[in-house]
């Protein structure tokens, strides 16, 4: 049996802070909004987009309810035999946050890597999107 430490996380604050950042600034909305919304304090997402909160498992399920994300994508996995990590995903989710999915589980790129191009794939599929699909995907 593997023990783990202490500093071992289950939870990727990182990950989460992010989606809650870029979902929150896609509706335009405070921290007060999101915290009315989800019954999370704005100190907390505060300190969960800055990476530096530990939110406890009623947070973190009111914030992956509130962004429609799977809880498995905030969940800190290893790789498989196979040196690949699972990809977790809805299928209604926009493909912007799928392909992102996908990019932070290729274990051929750095953290910084997936990050870059999945900005650069998120305001590309934005600029060239037809508008009926951006409407689909904001509704998500």
């Amino acid at each position: 049996m593997v023990r783990k430490s202490k500093d071992d996380r289950l939870i990727s604050t990182a990950e989460l802070g992010r989606a809650i950042k870029r979902r929150r600034e896609e509706l335009k909305l405070s921290l007060r909004d999101v915290a009315d919304k989800t019954g999370v304090s704005a100190s907390t997402l505060s300190r969960i987009e800055n990476g530096t909160g530990k939110p406890d498992a009623d947070n973190i399920a009111r914030l992956t309810r509130w962004l429609d994300m799977p809880i498995d994508r905030v969940m800190v996995r290893e790789a498989g035999d196979d040196g690949k990590k699972p990809v977790i995903y809805y299928p209604h989710e926009a493909t912007p946050e799928i392909v992102e999915a996908h990019l932070r589980a290729d274990k051929n790129l750095s953290e910084d890597t997936a990050n870059a191009l999945s900005e650069l794939f998120r305001v590309a599929y934005t600029q060239f999107a037809t508008p009926e699909s951006q409407k689909k995907n904001k509704k998500k």
